[in-house]
């Protein structure tokens, strides 16, 4: 513009600039309103999902608070859990009743069940702590279902720091299951001594060491 002669000239420059790249300019500007439109649309689609399914898994949760459940029960809270699923599977909710699906598999007896349950969390969950929850639940079932190998090589996933403490307890489950009294002693010393750091209730496990000590002493 500097080596213009005039400023007619540089208004026909102007003109002429504006007549080649107005129209592109325009529909930019259109898609970008579009796009903010859209996003902002997405994002009220996905509070409102969000909220609807905390809407449903709260009643999942009160239909299975308290006693144990008898079949009729059992077999609508497993349809609700199939709904939140099907409707709201992005969310945390659906997590959320997942886990729940495998205790109450778990309270029928049904630890394939659970393991399913359990197993569609920890593929496909990219929220760690969920993610967590669901090898911890896994590693204690495999425990309890007589593969404590399997139970440790679960520990052995990348477990968010704030449940360590749990997973040391497992860890000490496991190795008490294989009869290594030594490593299970440690994994449990381990657990409290993580769970007295972090201020986190950990019920049972001075039982445990109490337990491998009453044991040695009859030996």
């Amino acid at each position: 513009m500097a080596d213009l002669r005039s400023e007619e000239e540089q208004l026909d420059v102007v003109k002429r600039w504006w007549k080649e790249n107005g129209t592109s300019l325009i529909a930019g500007a259109v898609l970008a309103a579009a796009g903010v439109f859209g996003w902002n649309a997405w994002q009220n689609y996905q509070e409102g999902q969000s909220e609807a399914a905390s809407v449903r898994y709260q009643q999942l949760v009160n239909m299975t608070a308290g006693n144990a459940l008898n079949e009729d029960q059992l077999a609508n809270a497993r349809e609700l859990i199939s709904e939140i699923n099907d409707d709201y599977g992005r969310t945390l909710y659906a997590e959320l009743a997942l886990l729940l699906d495998a205790r109450l598999a778990v309270q029928q007896g049904n630890l394939a069940d659970a393991k399913s349950a359990l197993e569609q969390v920890t593929n496909n969950s990219s929220r760690r702590y969920v993610q967590s929850l669901a090898w911890l639940r896994l590693a204690r079932i495999e425990v309890a279902d007589g593969n404590p190998d399997v139970a440790l090589n679960l520990l052995d996933e990348p477990i968010t720091d704030s449940l360590a403490a749990q997973q040391a307890d497992i860890r000490g489950d496991a190795y008490a299951a294989l009869g290594e009294t030594e490593q299970a002693r440690e994994a449990w010393q381990t657990a409290l001594e993580l769970a007295q750091h972090r201020n986190q209730p950990l019920y049972g496990v001075q039982l445990k060491l109490d337990d491998l000590g009453a044991e040695e002493a009859t030996q």
